[in-house]
């Protein structure tokens, strides 16, 4: 059982690293982030080229949604109180739902 849990973590973090878009490396947004790891707060810094009407997500390790933001502004910080100890993986996402960049980060408490 330990072997699966840590071969399905491996995976998923692998996976989770990599970008759904299917635009070019240098043609997409890249999403700045800090710290990483996180303890109390964590901000993201959005480039010029993300639209408004994209959607900014945040899935636990177990993929429930924990956070969820439209109307993006150039820099977001998320309060980090309520998150516990682990991975979390953010999705960039365009008005039709494509994901347009993916990533994740650390919750250290």
């Amino acid at each position: 059982m330990r072997i699966f849990f840590t071969l399905s973590i491996s995976l998923l973090l692998t996976c989770a690293g990599y970008s759904q878009s299917g635009k070019p490396a240098s043609d997409r947004p890249v999403i700045r982030f800090y710290p990483n790891p996180a303890v109390t707060q964590i901000t993201f810094d959005f480039p010029k080229l993300v639209e408004r009407t994209y959607t900014f997500q945040v899935y636990n390790f177990l993929g429930k949604k924990v956070h969820e933001q439209k109307d993006l502004q150039p820099k977001t910080t998320i309060d980090l109180s309520d998150y516990y100890r682990g991975i979390y993986i953010f999705q960039l996402r365009d008005k039709t739902g494509k994901i347009i960049e993916t990533g994740r980060f650390q919750v250290a408490k």
